[in-house]
């Protein structure tokens, strides 16, 4: 077994409304849009980053940064240059597998 633990690179949350989810989050919080366009937004906390989503094109998930993605399935390539596989645990909560691009959010 390794010594050196998996990381958490976000969470997912699902919101209805993007820019009002984005402004009330950087009103009452400490934190920074690391990324967003129209479908979603990456938002940078101090430990890790907090992912505004519709409901309509992410589930709500969190994702562990892995090198060995393909492990757990096919990976799916992203518009910011990361690729990922979501799969489930055993009660059913998602969890998005990732590995980061070079430069990625």
């Amino acid at each position: 077994m390794s010594n050196t633990l998996d990381h958490i690179h976000h969470i997912a949350l699902q919101v209805e409304d993007l820019d009002d989810s984005v402004a009330w989050y950087l009103t009452n919080f400490a934190c920074e849009i690391a990324y967003q366009d129209k479908s979603w937004a990456l938002l940078k906390f101090g430990n890790l980053s907090l992912a505004l989503v519709h409901p309509d094109q992410h589930p709500p998930h969190f994702a562990v940064t892995r090198e060995d993605i393909t492990s757990f399935g096919t990976a799916v390539p992203h518009r910011d240059g990361t690729s990922s596989v979501y799969i489930q645990d055993p009660n059913g909560n998602n969890i998005e597998i990732l590995k980061l691009a070079d430069s990625t959010i």
